[in-house]
């Protein structure tokens, strides 16, 4: 029997297979990627007797590789807080799905672990732009202002390495990481201790520095368009920075575009509580589009959509006087 783990390389990705790995000990195949690495399932092999585990990724894309291992006889438990469409009616899947807006795919696991590893969870919704929701579980789990602050950094750090074209982009393989914050019951210590967080911190220090300097190529009351320049380190950058701007300017929608090597662009979108139009809603709208109610984006926007794109998005949420 082999136990598989496909999981977003993003904070809450990585934070939920921390939890379960530290609740079940034992071997296990990683199969991660950049943020924007969604079909992961499609990189698995499994059939009988074997566990698939998916975390933060969505069902909707990986609805064709989910059909073929559960037909495979494959066993899948599926925790996510994506767009999943139906669900399919099948023995072999566990699926723990929700889509509501304060909930993340390491909130889930750690339900279902009954909070035994819940700091990670915090972490993970710190990482997650779910920061109310974060401090609420720290204050419930006694947790002090500075420790808070800690975990708070962390979650933002591990997002933030997940961002880029390609593992090349990245400071370190989500595997990579992974493996580094495994012997680590207690992300307080992960941070303290471990050398490769050093390294990720001083990374997201230097590319948040530059990422601040810019300014909208694009803008209308209530919407704001950026366009990153082509560099690691935008590409690095264009997470945390969407979470940063919408914090920022709390009533306004927040798109980036980040040329892709390829031609084209990936987007990240980020709206106001208040908006009509969902984030995912808007960017399904285009080719490889999804996401979130407040957080969305377009693993490819082709040259010639970005001038739809950029009238649609002023369109949908942009004031009107």
């Amino acid at each position: 029997m082999t136990r598989y783990f496909a999981f977003n390389g993003d904070a809450d990705g990585l934070c939920a297979l921390q939890q379960l790995r530290l609740a079940h000990a034992g071997d296990a195949t990683l199969v991660t990627g950049v943020k924007r690495d969604i079909r992961l399932l499609e990189r698995i092999d499994a059939g009988p007797g074997d566990t698939v585990t998916a975390l933060d990724i969505s069902l909707e894309q990986n609805r064709a590789g989910l059909m073929r291992l559960l037909g495979a006889g494959a066993r899948v438990d599926y925790f996510d807080h994506h767009h999943a469409g139906e669900l399919p009616g099948h023995a072999g899947l566990r699926a723990h799905i929700d889509e509501g807006p304060e909930v993340c795919t390491s909130i889930l696991v750690d339900r279902h672990l009954d909070g035994c590893h819940r700091r990670w969870a915090i972490t993970a919704a710190f990482g997650d732009n779910l920061g109310g929701v974060a401090r609420a579980l720290a204050a419930q789990a006694g947790l002090g202002e500075c420790e808070t602050a800690v975990l708070e950094q962390l979650g933002t750090c591990l997002n933030y390495n997940a961002y880029g074209e390609c593992v090349a982009d990245l400071h370190f393989d989500p595997a990579e990481l992974a493996r580094h914050m495994l012997p680590f019951a207690d992300p307080l210590a992960f941070a303290a201790q471990c050398r490769a967080y050093a390294v990720l911190c001083d990374g997201y220090e230097d590319d948040m520095a530059r990422a601040r300097c810019l300014a909208p190529a694009h803008e209308v009351p209530g919407a704001a368009l950026l366009v990153l320049p082509d560099a690691p380190w935008a590409r690095r950058a264009i997470g945390v920075l969407a979470n940063e701007l919408v914090r920022g300017r709390p009533g306004d929608a927040i798109g980036l575009l980040s040329p892709k090597s390829g031609g084209g662009f990936a987007v990240s979108v980020r709206v106001p509580a208040h908006s009509a139009t969902g984030a995912a809603d808007f960017c399904r709208g285009f080719e490889t589009g999804g996401g979130r109610r407040l957080a969305g984006g377009i693993n490819h926007l082709p040259d010639a959509e970005v001038e739809r794109f950029t009238r649609s998005f002023a369109d949908c949420f942009g004031c009107r006087s």
